[in-house]
């Protein structure tokens, strides 16, 4: 099935879901665990008859859904905006309140010059087994640790800083994000590719990406 790129994702304007760095993210608001348990029964109803399965995150007040199409890697095809569609229209059915602004994703990067002698060691300390690399990425199937990248570096000696964390946002709050974050002592680095992504400072000089769906 086709891969759809950011732009055709956004061209599909799904109004409660947003792109981050592999799936479509929503969250919706839940007034108590009844209702959230209605929500899930009712998407794990249209899930078996579609046989398209997203991931389920209920916390305090939220149910946050993930959804992308697992072949031959983690992507957004059409028949995930099919599922989207779906389910908003279930949500908006039960009376729960779309938060899309509230979406987000932390991936954590790894600079090395030697990704395949790193990858195994990894992939079995964050997922138990050296199976879950897909591409440049190591992901834990079950979703209990973020995902863990590896950028392509030349040789170089440590103490130069080597990981660095990807934080993924909603295109509408990550100025917001990145103007508070320099109001509590942080720094632009660089934000020549905004809003794709903005490299910040902590006063320490450790660095982390704002990255959005934007601009890709």
């Amino acid at each position: 099935m086709e891969r759809l790129g950011n732009q055709q994702v956004l061209d599909e304007g799904l109004v409660d879901w947003r792109k981050l760095a592999q799936a479509l993210h929503a969250r919706y608001l839940i007034p108590n665990y009844p209702a959230a348990a209605a929500f899930v029964s009712a998407l794990a109803e249209v899930a078996e008859a579609e046989d398209h399965h997203p991931d389920l995150r209920l916390a305090a007040g939220t149910i946050d859904v993930s959804l992308c199409t697992h072949e031959d890697g983690l992507w957004v095809t059409q028949k995930d905006v099919t599922m989207a569609r779906t389910i908003s229209e279930i949500a908006k059915d039960m009376g729960l309140t779309p938060d899309p602004g509230a979406v987000t994703q932390l991936e954590i990067g790894l600079d090395t010059a030697h990704e395949d002698q790193l990858s195994p060691f990894w992939s079995v300390l964050l997922t138990g087994s050296a199976d879950n690399k897909i591409y440049d990425s190591i992901f834990d199937p079950s979703g209990r640790v973020p995902g863990l990248w590896f950028q392509g570096t030349d040789e170089h000696d440590t103490p130069r800083q080597r990981w660095h964390f990807d934080l993924w946002l909603a295109p509408e709050v990550a100025d917001d994000r990145i103007v508070a974050a320099v109001a509590s002592g942080g720094c632009i680095v660089d934000d020549s590719e905004a809003p794709s992504f903005t490299v910040l400072a902590d006063p320490d000089g450790n660095r982390v990406c704002i990255c959005t769906a934007t601009g890709r």
